[in-house]
């Protein structure tokens, strides 16, 4: 698949409109945090080449309210052979075969890694980088998978994850409009059942001002399907305007410590930055709440503070309502504010004392 013209975009929305990732799916997804935002944990390179922190980290993204955690499955000989120096970033001066031979995850590692997220009650799942990794992961039966940023023009790769028929999340870091279709559509065509892109800023770390998170809103009408955040920045910000704009994925690096150095530290959370983050992810999940007009229970007892129609000065039996004797006031009353000009001019039907509400009985 090539990129596609602007000019089919909205055909090939119409076409894959329904094949969403909270339908079909969210159903193969096995947690009951569904109806929320889905908050993935990202061990990446942060188990430091030791699975027993690997299996802490785990632990810490329980801890923290994360409902998966994700790691990276490849070889260093699957990512580069290229022996220039990196020429920029966080990883300047190294060669991207010594990152990889640090950053990878043993495959021997990944059974225990996904078991301990079983048994906390979160799922784990995986960014493959090949198709021997695609086939190992279907071994583990993931349910689902991750196509990193960097990956997104790799169709080949993207049309041997889709053929698992698992749903895929896609990071769009870098990616033009038409290499996201292209992505999406691959995908969508090879099988999956369903696709979530994320927004993504390919920096390590990224600045807040570089999220342009109004892309989510853009991104889910353009594409018909969910929208989430990769999030490389540092705090809860960019994740909790991501979930007030619609976001139903968030995806953050986790590690332990980040005195302990690493490939990710730089823009990886502790455990207690990850907690809050997620408390303000689910806080700003419950101020979106639902579309609702009308008093709220909590409001039922504000409705008193309203205003109505008073009686301001004593009027005599037969005596005419006046702009004087009856005035709009708090609290409310029976009567509404836009009934004043209604009863100007109408008779009491018997005394009415200062002070009092006028009601409807209370005129000829």
């Amino acid at each position: 698949v090539g990129c596609v013209p602007i000019s089919l975009r909205r055909m090939m929305r119409l076409r894959h409109f329904s094949r969403r990732w909270d339908s079909t799916a969210r159903s193969s997804i096995p947690t009951s945090a569904m109806s929320r935002t889905l908050i993935v944990a990202e061990i990446a390179a942060a188990h430091n080449g030791s699975l027993a922190r690997a299996l802490e980290i785990v632990d810490a993204a329980d801890q923290a309210g994360a409902n998966a955690v994700k790691i990276q499955t490849f070889t260093p000989e699957s990512m580069s052979i290229d022996p220039r120096p990196i020429a920029g970033g966080p990883w300047a001066g190294r060669t991207l075969p010594e990152l990889y031979a640090e950053a990878q995850t043993p495959w021997e590692w990944h059974a225990p890694i996904f078991e301990r997220c079983k048994r906390h009650g979160m799922f784990g799942f995986s960014t493959p980088f090949d198709a021997a990794a695609v086939d190992f992961l279907e071994t583990l039966d993931v349910p689902c998978h991750k196509i990193a940023s960097f990956e997104i023009t790799d169709i080949p790769l993207i049309e041997r994850v889709a053929k698992t028929g698992k749903p895929i999340i896609i990071s769009t870091g870098m990616a033009t409009m038409d290499e996201i279709w292209s992505a999406t559509i691959a995908a969508l065509d090879g099988g999956c059942c369903g696709v979530t892109l994320l927004k993504c800023v390919s920096a390590y770390p990224a600045s807040i001002e570089s999220c342009n998170l109004a892309t989510i809103l853009h991104m889910a009408r353009e594409f018909g399907c969910d929208v989430g955040l990769s999030d490389h920045t540092i705090g809860s910000a960019a994740a909790t305007v991501a979930v007030a704009l619609g976001a139903t994925v968030i995806e953050k690096h986790l590690t332990i410590d980040r005195s302990d150095g690493g490939p990710d530290v730089a823009f990886s959370s502790e455990p207690a930055e990850f907690a809050d983050m997620v408390k303000s992810v689910r806080e700003a999940e419950k101020a979106m709440g639902g579309v609702f007009y009308g008093p709220t229970p909590e409001e039922q007892s504000s409705l008193q503070f309203r205003r109505g129609l008073w009686v301001v000065k004593d009027i005599n039996k037969e005596e005419k309502l006046t702009r004087e004797n009856i005035r709009v006031l708090r609290p409310a009353t029976e009567l509404l504010p836009n009934q004043l000009e209604a009863f100007i001019g109408r008779k009491a039907r018997h005394h009415l004392s200062t002070g009092t509400e006028l009601r409807v009985d209370s005129v000829m």
